[in-house]
């Protein structure tokens, strides 16, 4: 029997309570009885210290309970295994809290890379125009990029181009996957990291209540979309989801609070008094840069 990680989460506080005094006392609660079966079955005799509504922690209970877990290869009392990768919990020990455990994509982010970028050709593997690669963000020198760009959408993303004019001023984008159920996190701790750098951050994603909400939510500071003219030509009712109804009123409110002379306000007037939008995958024309703010 593993020692449960609640009864490790119990047994740290009172750890740390008996640095300043010599006992601790706590009632019979699930965490102590798992505790009280775990002694039981390492023989470790609990004696006078059990009672049947509590139980008396001392230094020489504690004490008898790291032996057991040193023995065990097991990570001592006071190292919490909460949060550390599957990897650093292997450093403190044969025991793994996977309930508590850091994702393995926590940290780890799709990026696209330009051709020179690539590995070496590989015998029977044609060369890709772009290489798509899943790093640590840890591992990522922001400073060596221009811009960050957002994508929306893995399909668009795994086309994703930077050859575009209205990128042309940005020589080095950082081009990267928005994120998912597996990614999403890691992409979250990069928009953070990007922000206090004051740089660029685009957003490249459909145009919908949906896209410009999540543009806001990211940080972006610009959507790339195709120029007005032709989005009102093409964008189209059928691409105005009923469930994203509910957005609408934080649009609308940062289209109230926007110069009237800025670019944005045709789009989002597009988007939430003609009610058209139109998904990523079908961009045509002219792209442009609009700032969001």
């Amino acid at each position: 029997m593993n020692l449960p990680s609640r009864a490790r989460t119990g047994l740290n506080e009172v750890a740390r309570l008996l640095c300043q005094q010599p006992t601790v006392v706590r009632p019979r609660r699930q965490w102590v009885d798992d505790m009280v079966a775990w002694c039981h079955q390492h023989d470790i005799d609990l004696a006078a210290r059990l009672s049947g509504k509590t139980l008396r922690f001392d230094a020489a209970l504690l004490a008898q309970i790291n032996d057991v877990l040193e023995s065990a290869k097991i990570a001592p009392l006071g190292r919490s295994l909460s949060g550390l990768t599957s990897g650093a919990q292997a450093k403190e020990g044969v025991e793994e809290d996977k309930t508590n455990r850091e994702s393995p994509r926590a940290r780890r982010v799709l990026i696209s890379l330009p051709p020179e970028a690539s590995p070496l050709f590989v015998h029977g593997l044609a060369q890709p125009p772009r290489t798509i690669r899943d790093v640590d963000i840890q591992a990522l020198k922001l400073s060596a990029f221009s811009a960050l760009i957002q994508v929306e959408n893995l399909d668009s993303f795994y086309e994703f181009s930077a050859d575009s004019p209205a990128l042309s001023e940005y020589v080095n984008p950082l081009i990267v996957y928005r994120g998912d159920s597996h990614y999403g996190g890691g992409f979250a701790l990069l928009a953070e990291a990007w922000h206090k750098t004051r740089r660029t951050h685009i957003y490249a994603g459909d145009f919908d209540v949906k896209g410009v909400t999540l543009a806001l939510d990211s940080g972006a500071t610009h959507l790339l979309l195709p120029d007005i003219e032709w989005l009102t030509q093409n964008a189209t009712p059928l691409h105005v989801p009923a469930e994203q109804f509910p957005f609408q009123r934080r649009l609308r409110k940062h289209l109230a609070a926007l110069p009237s002379a800025h670019p944005l306000r045709e789009y989002l007037t597009l988007l939430l008094e003609k009610q058209r939008g139109l998904r990523q995958q079908w961009f045509g024309g002219e792209m442009v840069c609009v700032g969001l703010v």
